[in-house]
């Protein structure tokens, strides 16, 4: 009665703050605002707030921050066993028992990431309520790990892989997500839910996915940090997948820290996904061990200059950032070139064949309930629905539909190509001719206006060479133009996350480029 009593009085004062902030029009007066991993756990052990306590008023502030309010969009669907669940680890708390520094963390996880208590639809209103047989391995993880899921996250429909001149943050299912910095500024994508709900403080962590840009892309747009690891460093099983050669799920956060200690829980074997099993005795289940503030001192590190040049107010940031990584001591070369010419359409031939097999195998495992069977039905869907292809094609999958099986020729040659350009001749060469520890880049520029007719308008990106290679990179915050976050990427060889969450943390200790947005409705304000 008394645990029923106070959670009624949490929900009185959260209401009336949402009130207050109604009439004020301040969306950032919340009481867990930047909060960190660190700072909940504290509460947590002084008995000053709980885990119910705390998932009940990221729940309100999603309902009216993203549901209303700002309407961000950028959650799809709301976790029904979240409270339930915290309740649960709040007793675990009283009897001393401690999952990890997860325990009661709030999270949020891409809408292609399957749970067995919610619908997992890639946006897609083909896939509205489909609900999975089990957990991917990423899920199973983080409960044990005792993250509470709050909820799914809003994406780039199809992880921004259907048709051609879509906008990043669009689907079928939730809309348009926004920007939380200037409202009709796009997120980037594909994981845009997951990198405005970070940022917009409806969650501490979200975890995203990437084939190529997707989670460092909408990470820089809003302000965050994101993590996308060596391909293998985490199980893609129960993932809605484009590619087996270059997906993997990563975590969002607002600061190196968290979002290191947010990768330490994910990875590991699994049986199921053949490319973790060379992970073995490469990965760490406690990244912190990394958190170095010195960790630019004696490192060397190239510089890729391809993106340079397409924003000048960019490239005074990353000139910025550049110094700043001289002072702390590390030494910085140029690098014009990283992939031969002609890689990126390897990449593109890849993805193709493997989005094909990939999605055909992942609708026979959703069994005989599965909304659609096969892609050659989801097409046929697409064309049927008042919605869907309203203001963006489906050109991709038509070309994937088109696409020979996994044991073709072409796909053999593409893939061995992309392998051999993107990493012994790309990042693996570049590396070792210049002895570096990692490479720099601007990830973007600063948000473009959502644009559904002409769909997003990219002016500079850095995210392939890594893509391509299924190699690690981080983005991390270096400053913002016009109040307009950007980020500067950091990436490396296989397996080399420690090494680059060193570089990351002590750059983002040296300058605390994060700002907190304030959902201004236009640029002029």
């Amino acid at each position: 009665m008394k645990n029923i009593i106070r959670i009624v009085f949490v929900l009185l004062i959260v209401s009336c703050s949402t009130e207050s902030k109604k009439r004020e029009g301040n969306w950032n007066d919340f009481p867990l605002l930047e909060v960190d991993i660190k700072g909940l756990q504290e509460d947590y052990a002084k008995g000053t707030r709980s885990i119910e306590e705390v998932t009940a008023l990221y729940l309100d502030r999603i309902e009216q921050i993203d549901k209303s309010g700002p309407t961000l969009r950028a959650i799809i669907d709301i976790n029904p066993n979240a409270l339930s669940f915290a309740k649960t680890l709040d007793k675990e708390r009283v009897a001393g028992k401690s999952r990890g520094p997860l325990h009661g963390i709030p999270i949020v996880l891409k809408d292609n990431i399957d749970t067995q208590d919610q619908p997992t639809t890639a946006g897609s209103r083909a896939l509205k309520g489909s609900i999975p047989l089990k957990d991917s391995e990423i899920a199973k993880k983080l409960r044990a790990a005792g993250a509470v899921i709050l909820g799914k996250a809003n994406l780039s429909e199809w992880a921004n892989f259907r048709g051609q001149h879509s906008s990043s943050g669009w689907s079928g299912i939730q809309g348009q997500t926004k920007n939380p910095y200037v409202l009709t500024r796009n997120p980037c994508g594909s994981s845009s839910g997951s990198g405005v709900a970070v940022s917009a403080n409806l969650t501490l962590l979200a975890i995203g996915t990437e084939t190529n840009g997707s989670i460092v892309c909408p990470s820089h747009a809003n302000g965050v940090v994101g993590i996308k690891p060596t391909v293998g460093l985490i199980s893609r099983r129960g993932i809605i997948p484009i590619s087996f050669t270059q997906d993997t799920a990563g975590p969002m956060a607002r600061t190196v820290t968290d979002a290191a200690l947010a990768l330490g829980a994910l990875v590991g074997i699994d049986s199921t996904d053949s490319k973790t099993l060379a992970s073995v005795e490469k990965y760490h289940n406690d990244y912190s061990t990394f958190l170095n503030k010195e960790g630019l001192q004696g490192k060397r590190i190239g510089i890729y200059t391809a993106p340079f040049g397409n924003n000048k107010a960019v490239d005074q940031l990353s000139q910025k950032a550049i110094e700043i990584m001289k002072e702390k001591g590390a030494e910085l070369v140029e690098i014009e070139t990283i992939a031969p010419r002609g890689t990126g359409s390897h990449s593109f031939q890849v993805m193709l064949h493997e989005y094909k097999a990939g999605l055909n195998d992942y609708f026979e495992q959703l069994g005989e309930n599965a909304p659609i069977k096969t892609l050659e039905e989801l097409i046929a869907f697409n064309l049927k629905d008042s919605l869907e292809l309203k203001y963006f094609n489906q050109a991709y999958l038509k070309m994937a539909q088109e696409k020979e099986d996994l044991n073709s020729d072409a796909y053999k040659t593409a893939l061995e190509n992309l392998q051999r350009m993107s990493q012994q001749e790309g990042i693996d060469r570049v590396m070792n001719e210049h002895q570096l520890d990692a490479i720099i880049a601007p990830t973007g520029s600063p948000a473009w206006s959502t644009d559904w007719l002409n769909g997003d308008n990219f002016h500079l990106g850095s995210s392939s060479p890594a893509a391509w290679a299924g190699y690690p990179n981080i983005t991390v915050p270096m400053g913002d133009i016009h109040g307009l976050p950007v980020g500067l990427s950091i990436f490396g060889t296989a397996w080399s996350e420690g090494k680059l969450i060193e570089i990351a943390y002590a750059f983002e200790q040296a300058t605390q480029a994060r700002i907190v947005p304030t959902f201004r409705e236009n640029d002029e304000e």
